[in-house]
C-alpha cells in the first residue's frame, strides 16, 4: 500500500493532462519511467491508477432519415461527423466529405434523431428501513443506464426520494466519466412548507421543511450551494372530489413563501420546478413565476394564456397520470361517479393548442408504477391522447426541454459543435411515433452506448 500511494503522489507532483476527472502523466517522477504493471496508466480522482481511455477518433454516420428538431422536419441522405464527444459537421451526403481513417455507422435504411431528454425523472427510490445509501445509490445508476440505452441521454432529476444529495454524486460521477450515464440536472431534496400534509419532521435525507419566507431563502441557499441545478417545489398537493363532482385541491405554500423560494433561487441563478395538481396552489405557482409548471391536471385557459406571457414551460407528465391505478383512486374514493383523467388529458390538450406555451417531456418516472427505460411511451400519449404532431412531440422531448434547461448550446439537436448524443430506430417515428420506444443505436458524447442493428463500423480507406 505504501508503494502504490508514494507512486501516486509522485504522479501528482507531475501533473498531467485532464481527462474528464482522468488525469494522465508520461512519468511517474522526475526522469522516472512507470514502475508500476503495464503500460503508463492515468490516474482517476482518487488518485488510483486507471486504464487510460482510447485517442479522440473521427467517427461518421450516415443517416438515411434525420431529423431535424430545429424546424421539426425530417431529412434525408445525411452524413455526420464526430470527433470526440462532439459533432464537427452535418448536411446532405453529396456535401460532406467523410475523412480517410473515420469509423462509419452505417444507418442509411434506419431514421438517426438526436438523444432524447426526459425533463421529470427519479432515479433514486424512498429508501426502505435498513437500506443503506450506497444501496440506493447502486440501484439509482441501473436506473439510469436503464434511461440511457433507451435512449434518454439527458435527464432532468426531480428530487432524490429522501436520499439526500446522493443525485449530485451521481451526476458528477457520470459528468467524470466513472461510469455510464445520461447527462443530469438535479434536484435534490425539495422544499416543502411546515404546513403541508406531506411535511415531516425536518430530515438531512429528505425534504427540507420551511416555516417563513426566511427559512425559505436559506433553504434555497443551501440547496444549491451543496450542487443543486434546480429548486422542487410543491405548491399544491392531493384533489378530492366533491359530491357534485367538483375538484378540490389541497394548497400547501402561502404565496409569500412561495414567492421568496422563487426569487431566492432566480436571483442565484438557477431555476424553479413546481409539482401542482390545480387549484389555488397552481394559480400562486403561476403568479410567482415557476419556470416549469408540473403535472397541472387543473390548468385553465387563462392559466396558460399567463404562462405562454410569462414564458414559463409545461411539464405535463402524462403517462404517469393517466395510468389505471388513478382509475382505481377516483373509483374507490366517488365510487366510479368522478375521474380525473379526462380532466388531465382535457388539460394537456388545451395545453399543446395554446400559441406560445412551451411543451416539454417528462415522465415522472420512479421505478414504482412507471419502469424506467420505458418512458417514450410519453410521446406516443402526447400524440395519441393530447394530439401533438409527432414532430412537435420529438421536438418537446428533444430541442424544447434542452432550452428549459439552459443546455440549448450542448444537447437537443444533430447540429455542429453540440455534444454527439444520438439514436436511431428502424422505422420513421413521424408515421408512427411508437418507433421511438424501440431504439437501437444510442451514442453519447461519441461513445457507443447501445447498437441493436447488427452492424460493425468500417473504416474508410480515402476521403469520400
Amino acid at each position: 500500500m505504501r508503494v502504490r500511494q508514494s507512486l501516486v503522489a509522485s504522479a501528482a507532483v507531475i501533473g498531467g493532462i485532464v481527462l474528464g476527472g482522468i488525469s494522465q502523466g508520461a512519468e511517474i517522477g522526475p526522469g522516472l519511467p512507470w514502475r508500476g504493471a503495464g503500460a503508463q496508466p492515468c490516474f482517476g480522482i482518487d488518485g488510483g491508477t486507471l486504464k487510460c481511455p482510447e485517442a479522440a477518433r473521427t467517427i461518421a454516420i450516415r443517416a438515411g432519415r434525420l431529423f431535424d428538431s430545429n424546424g421539426g422536419k425530417m431529412l434525408t441522405n445525411q452524413v455526420v461527423l464526430i470527433n470526440g464527444e462532439r459533432i464537427t459537421n452535418v448536411g446532405p451526403a453529396a456535401q460532406v466529405q467523410i475523412p480517410a481513417g473515420a469509423q462509419v455507422y452505417d444507418l442509411s435504411r434506419e431514421t438517426v434523431l438526436p438523444g432524447l431528454i426526459d425533463a421529470h425523472s427519479h432515479i433514486f427510490n424512498e429508501p426502505k428501513p435498513g437500506m443503506s445509501r450506497e444501496t440506493s445509490t447502486m440501484i439509482a445508476i441501473q436506473h439510469a443506464q436503464d434511461d440511457l440505452r433507451a435512449g434518454f441521454t439527458a435527464l432532468r432529476d426531480m428530487t432524490s426520494h429522501g436520499n439526500g444529495y446522493a443525485d449530485v454524486d451521481v451526476r458528477n460521477s457520470f459528468d467524470k466519466g466513472l461510469a455510464d450515464g445520461p447527462r443530469m440536472q438535479v434536484a435534490t431534496r425539495g422544499i416543502v412548507w411546515s404546513g403541508a400534509a406531506n411535511a415531516r419532521p425536518n430530515n438531512p435525507l429528505a425534504a427540507a421543511v420551511v416555516t417563513t419566507p426566511d427559512e425559505a431563502r436559506a433553504a434555497v441557499r443551501d440547496q444549491i450551494g451543496k450542487g443543486a441545478d434546480w429548486i422542487k417545489l410543491y405548491p399544491a398537493g392531493a384533489y378530492s372530489f366533491t359530491p357534485t363532482g367538483s375538484v378540490n385541491y389541497v394548497v400547501t405554500y402561502p404565496l409569500p413563501v412561495l414567492q421568496a423560494l422563487i426569487d431566492e433561487t432566480h436571483r442565484l441563478g438557477k431555476k424553479t420546478a413546481c409539482h401542482v395538481f390545480g387549484g389555488e396552489g397552481q394559480q400562486n405557482a403561476i403568479v410567482a413565476g415557476c419556470d416549469t409548471i408540473e403535472h397541472g391536471f387543473g390548468l385553465t385557459q387563462e392559466q396558460l394564456n399567463t404562462m405562454a406571457a410569462k414564458k414559463l414551460a409545461y411539464d405535463p407528465t402524462i403517462v404517469r397520470y393517466t395510468e389505471p391505478y388513478m382509475d382505481d383512486n377516483d373509483k374507490k374514493a366517488t365510487g366510479g361517479k368522478y375521474r380525473m383523467i379526462p380532466i388531465f388529458e382535457r388539460a394537456v390538450t388545451m395545453a399543446g393548442a395554446t400559441p406560445g406555451i412551451k411543451m416539454m417531456v417528462g415522465s415522472g418516472v420512479d421505478g414504482s408504477t412507471y419502469p424506467h427505460g420505458t418512458q417514450a411511451l410519453d410521446f406516443e400519449w402526447l400524440v395519441k391522447r393530447a394530439k401533438l404532431s409527432p414532430a412537435r412531440a420529438i421536438q418537446a422531448g428533444t430541442i424544447n426541454n434542452a432550452e428549459v434547461m439552459g443546455w440549448s448550446d450542448r444537447i437537443g439537436s444533430v447540429d455542429k459543435g453540440k455534444f454527439a448524443d444520438i439514436i436511431a430506430v428502424s422505422g420513421d417515428p413521424l408515421a408512427d411515433i411508437t418507433e421511438l420506444q424501440r431504439v437501437k443505436f444510442v451514442m453519447k458524447g461519441g461513445k457507443l452506448i447501445r447498437n441493436d442493428l447488427m452492424m460493425a463500423p468500417t473504416v474508410v480507406s480515402s476521403a469520400k
